[in-house]
C-alpha cells in the first residue's frame, strides 16, 4: 500500500459528531501530552523570526462606506475594522472558484 494523501479544505472542514465533541470536551488539560513539543524558552525567542505572507500584510486604504453600515460596525465595539476585514474575506473566499 502506498502513501495516502488527504487535502482538507480549510474553509469547509469536516463536521465533528456530537460524540467526538463530547470526547474532546471531556479531556482535562492535565491529560494532554505535550512531550513532543519543544520548549519555547528564551533561546528560541532570541533567534525567532516573524514570518508574514505578503497577501496577509494589512494595507491602509480609503474606502467609502455607507454611514449606517460603518455606524453598525462601530457599535459592535473595539475591533470593528478587524471584523469588517473578516466579513470581506469571507465574501472573497465564497466567491473564489474551486
Amino acid at each position: 500500500m502506498g502513501i495516502v494523501r488527504y487535502k482538507m479544505d480549510l474553509n469547509n472542514p469536516p463536521k465533528m459528531t456530537d460524540e467526538e465533541l463530547a470526547r474532546i470536551d471531556a479531556i482535562r488539560d492535565e491529560d494532554i501530552d505535550y512531550s513532543d513539543i519543544p520548549e519555547m524558552d528564551y533561546e528560541f525567542f532570541k533567534t525567532a523570526k516573524l514570518l508574514t505572507l505578503p497577501e496577509l500584510i494589512k494595507q491602509q486604504t480609503t474606502l467609502r462606506i455607507d454611514g449606517d453600515v460603518l455606524a453598525w460596525f462601530k457599535e459592535q465595539g473595539r475591533g470593528y475594522q478587524t471584523r469588517m476585514n473578516a466579513v470581506l474575506r469571507a465574501y472573497m473566499l465564497s466567491q473564489k472558484k474551486g
